[in-house]
């Protein structure tokens, strides 16, 4: 989701360094690819210290899900796009931010729990779960604003605030499997650009209605 900071190896204690490190190179490598030993490296801990805190790697996978969103939900309750007093400008500006902080290297703006999703959807249900609860939670965060935006411009049809909120998650994640595809943050930028469109057409709003 957001585009926490890397890991500071020199801070905090062993559990948070391990989580931070496994934020960053899951997201790099994977996370079957990311080993137990590949984790107490990037944190500076001993094998010892991992288990001392984690009784498995899948363990460290739900922890990590679960430290991914306890630390992604100030990030967003505090960016700008609650601003406007406008619930669809308060929708148009979450997908505004979210293309704003598509930056750095592709492991840094993608997302752990979407990457972890596709990857062990199957193999590991926990992981599975965990990633499905930060996913479908932050989108719920967006169902007020949506459903406000409907009642103010009249808008009904076949769909809720809550299938549309999970739809602007759909598109981000599939944005972010594009720019790993072709290795090219702009792909996920084009994505969200159709997706402000999109949103601005269920209203029937168009840019220069902005102004």
């Amino acid at each position: 989701m957001s585009r926490p900071t890397k890991h500071s190896p020199e801070r905090g204690s062993a559990r948070i360094r391990l989580l931070e490190a496994a934020r960053d190179v899951i997201r790099s490598n994977g996370f079957a690819a990311t080993s137990v030993d590949d984790l107490c490296r990037a944190a500076d801990v001993t094998k010892g210290a991992f288990f001392h805190h984690f009784g498995s790697k899948e363990a460290l996978g739900v922890a990590v899900a679960e430290f991914w969103t306890e630390t992604n939900t100030g990030f967003f309750e505090a960016a700008p796009y609650h601003d406007p007093a406008d619930p669809l400008a308060r929708v148009l500006a979450y997908v505004a931010f979210r293309r704003a902080i598509i930056t750095g290297g592709i492991a840094e703006f993608t997302c752990l729990v979407g990457t972890m999703a596709q990857e062990v959807y199957a193999s590991s249900p926990d992981i599975r779960d965990a990633c499905g609860r930060s996913i479908f939670g932050h989108a719920a965060t967006l169902e007020a604003d949506i459903e406000a935006a409907r009642r103010d411009h009249g808008v009904s049809g076949g769909w809720t605030a809550e299938s549309l909120a999970r739809h602007t998650q759909a598109v981000i994640q599939g944005a972010f499997v594009l720019a790993k595809a072709g290795n090219d943050a702009d792909l996920a930028r084009e994505s969200l650009d159709h997706l402000s469109r999109y949103i601005r057409h269920l209203f029937h709003v168009t840019e220069e209605d902005d102004a």
